[in-house]
């Protein structure tokens, strides 16, 4: 199953406490919450580019499956890390933060976890 594709954000769940929580600026979460967000998955066996555009924030990343690579987090920040395959998820650790996007036919979930607070976001293939 390939993750190619563009999905476009459909609902989210947590926003808010989840981005407080990694320290975005209150402008920022209230600019942020209402922008449909769109990802561009781009998977080449191993090889992923994730190009997520959120009104005029654009956010790329490259990896391959099971090597390190330099992640940006929502924050804008680069942090290393390694993504994992398992099955129809993609998982990572970063800094604390759990990340997990599971794949279901046309649509993607990413759930972000860290500590007891969880963020959802589900998009749907466009």
């Amino acid at each position: 199953m390939s993750f190619t594709g563009k999905y476009e954000l459909q609902s989210q769940e947590n926003f808010e406490p989840f981005m407080k929580a990694l320290g975005l600026p209150d402008d920022q979460i209230q600019k942020g919450k209402d922008i449909k967000s769109i990802s561009e998955i781009v998977q080449d066996g191993k090889k992923f580019k994730v190009t997520v555009t959120t009104g005029s924030k654009v956010m790329h990343n490259e990896f391959t499956v099971g090597e390190e690579c330099e992640i940006e987090t929502l924050t804008g920040e680069k942090v290393k890390a390694v993504v994992q395959l398992e099955g129809n998820k993609l998982i990572t650790n970063l800094k604390g933060l759990k990340s997990v996007t599971e794949l279901n036919g046309d649509t993607i979930t990413n759930t972000m976890t860290m500590g007891d607070l969880t963020y959802k976001r589900v998009s749907k293939r466009i």
